[in-house]
């Protein structure tokens, strides 16, 4: 069960224990943003901090604070989470550095982390080596440093493991309401997921963002997503950090094409999670959620007063998951009532400036563009700088903009092709208006793209990775039967541990067939593979020539319609990674491939199918056959079978390539690694 951070991120009396510049900022900061509650400085001989009177110890308190800035040294930080704990206090911010963080500078980090954990029993306590917390909401804070939200009545919730980067977070200037930023530091008792499922549940939240380099307890991450989805309020994310911990294995071509990210870009897609890449996009996602909550859908409408603006719009736009429908008939008609005959309709949309300040001309317009297939439509408007300029002139759009969304009753937007030139005074009109204000043009279409992302139908649990390091290669002949026995169709074979066995066996599979020497990860690059081969001789020949340990015959498959690569890597820090692509020698070269986790349901399977550029072949290429698409299906389900089996065991698997014919799905090659 989550702990209950309620007392800890919503206090009414705060504790500051030490007397350093840290520790004077976290009284100052709560000063500063009124904090209605008591603030209780702790020092050993300081008097006074910051107006108030300074307490020698915890046990003078007038009771167990409800939330206590901890500004020691490493050491004597266990001390007082211990006496926190005991005096029944409701949580605390661990600032030092020197834990499990810095282990590899310092041993003892791991110790001392866990003297910490048992120090603080149930008592709930962020970090260590971070900054804390800011609740814009209520005006509390355990923040060291200075910031630069505002106080709120909703607004969202960011979560980051950096301390840096959320103090930048609070000094964005997009009008965006932050409701909470808070850092989890090494998360060695409360983890990103952990907070995530407190802030979610305070109805003043609106979405939630996530900074996040290490996900860590997988099931909580799953927790954190289900709950968001019965609340409503969706995930942003952006993921990095990609640890040698997370480092899939080299040994196949599915580890290579699924990468040290796959499995965290599956994670989220699975859970409904939106993925984003930068902090700016990562923001203003966050706003359009705040103002107009998810997209329905991916289209998007643009409106501009510049050609270059329309080709920048639809040209932007080409990197992301968002189209732009054309305008039908009821759309056409009502832009040339509102815009005349001297302009060209089209989505996106120049509307040249001859209604420029015409503000009932402007709202028709605006207005003609929404549409219930359209998710977003958007106003482009840089307006200009207010130090060197007039920016009234602007007011007719803006406007004209409020006035079209409350007509329609659709969702509207306004973009600045240049962050820096929506102004915040702006942007926070607009959003009191319900009209989303977005920094940066492609900022807004990547926001759009996020937004339209729907939470996943799959809600089974992720199959949980195993923890054994050492793993060994299975002969091939072994894997193929290890698979066949959870369904996978594997050629005829038959397994020789010497050249006179070769010459011996080779005619009762039948010709042609191919002769695989066993032992080696990749046969064809090491020569290793011989196909086409018609006669006993030259099967011998063949097995004669290779450098191998032993050697499997097996039959030749024809008819082939396309080659699929399947794959699983065990993943240690998302799973059990399943990697689907095109197959055959040219694996690494097309690069052409999906990443599901475990298990994955028929539909997911298809879909991802479905996503590959070697679809259409699948299908049947231009009057071509198709492959047996029910076959192709059950072996993937025999490989994920074998999978969920052994998961206790298995490091990874490959099927290159699953040879796909008109009426069956055959694994020509198999590669197997396990415990």
């Amino acid at each position: 069960m989550p702990r209950d951070l309620n007392r800890l991120l919503r206090p009414k009396a705060i504790a500051v224990v030490g007397g350093g510049a840290w520790c004077r900022q976290v009284v100052m900061q709560c000063q500063k943003i009124g904090f209605e509650g008591a603030i209780w400085p702790m020092h050993p001989s300081a008097d006074d901090i910051c107006g108030l009177p300074v307490y020698r110890s915890l046990g003078e308190m007038p009771s167990a604070p409800d939330a206590t800035f901890i500004g020691v040294n490493r050491d004597a930080t266990i001390g007082i989470v211990s006496q926190l704990a005991t005096m029944g206090a409701g949580g605390a911010v661990c600032f030092a550095s020197g834990f499990l963080e810095a282990q590899a500078e310092d041993a003892s980090g791991a110790d001392l982390q866990q003297h910490l954990l048992d120090a603080a029993g149930d008592m709930p306590f962020l970090g260590p080596n971070c900054y804390g917390f800011v609740n814009y909401l209520d005006g509390a804070l355990l923040w060291p440093d200075q910031h630069g939200g505002k106080r709120a009545e909703s607004g969202v919730a960011i979560i980051t493991q950096s301390s840096n980067i959320a103090i930048n977070l609070t000094m964005q200037n997009r009008g965006l309401p932050l409701a909470y930023v808070v850092t989890a530091g090494n998360q060695a008792q409360c983890g990103v997921s952990e907070i995530g499922l407190s802030l979610l549940d305070d109805p003043r939240v609106t979405a939630l963002g996530l900074h996040i380099e290490g996900i860590g307890d997988l099931r909580q991450f799953e927790a954190l997503a289900a709950r968001a989805q019965t609340l409503g309020k969706p995930i942003i994310a952006i993921k990095v950090g990609q640890s040698g911990q997370a480092r899939a294995a080299t040994m196949s071509h599915t580890a290579s094409l699924a990468g040290e990210d796959a499995g965290a870009d599956a994670l989220l897609k699975r859970l409904g999670i939106a993925r984003v890449f930068d902090l700016p996009s990562l923001l203003e996602t966050l706003k359009l959620l705040h103002v107009a909550g998810p997209l329905p859908q991916n289209t998007l409408a643009t409106i501009s007063c510049s050609g270059g603006e329309a080709s920048l719009a639809a040209d932007t736009a080409v990197a992301y998951d968002v189209t732009f429908p054309p305008l039908n008939d009821r759309q056409k008609t009502d832009l040339r009532a509102a815009l005349g005959p001297r302009v060209a309709l089209a989505n996106p949309l120049d509307y040249h400036t001859y209604i420029w300040r015409d503000v009932p001309a402007m709202t028709a317009a605006f207005a003609a563009m929404a549409d219930p297939g359209v998710a977003m439509t958007i106003l482009i408007v840089d307006f200009p700088r207010s130090d060197l300029c007039d920016p009234s002139d602007w007011d007719c759009v803006i406007e004209a903009t409020i006035a079209a969304a409350a007509q329609t009753g659709t969702r509207y937007g306004m973009a600045a092709t240049l962050p820096e030139l929506m102004p915040e005074s702006v942007a926070e009109a607009l959003i009191a208006a319900g009209v989303v204000p977005f920094s940066g043009l492609k900022e807004a279409i990547a926001a759009c793209a996020a937004a339209a992302i729907s939470p996943t139908g799959n809600v089974a649990p992720i199959l949980l990775p195993n923890t054994t390091e050492n793993a060994n290669l299975v002969a091939e002949g072994d894997a193929k039967n290890a698979l066949a026995l959870h369904g996978l169709r594997v050629p005829r074979s038959q397994r020789c541990a010497t050249l006179d066995e070769v010459k011996e066996v080779s005619g009762d599979i039948g010709f042609p067939q191919v002769l695989k020497g066993e032992g080696v990860a990749h046969k064809t690059e090491a020569g290793a593979v011989k196909l086409n081969l018609m006669s006993a001789e030259n099967t011998h020949t063949a097995a004669a020539q290779m450098a191998a340990t032993g050697y499997l015959i097996e039959e030749m498959i024809t008819g082939t319609v396309a080659e699929l690569l399947i794959g699983v890597v065990r993943d240690p820090a998302h799973g059990f990674v399943l990697t689907l692509g095109a197959g055959g020698t040219l694996t690494e070269i097309l690069q052409d491939s999906v990443s599901l986790l475990i298990p994955a349901t028929d539909t997911d399977i298809q879909t991802a199918l479905g996503t590959l550029r070697i679809a259409p072949l699948l299908a049947g290429y231009r009057g071509a056959p198709a492959a047996d698409m029910q076959a192709i299906l059950r072996a993937i389900r025999s490989v994920q079978a074998y999978a969920i089996a052994n998961a206790d065991t298995l490091h990874e698997i490959e099927i290159n390539p699953l040879i796909c014919t008109r009426t069956d799905a055959i694994a020509a090659d198999a590669l197997l690694r396990r415990a």
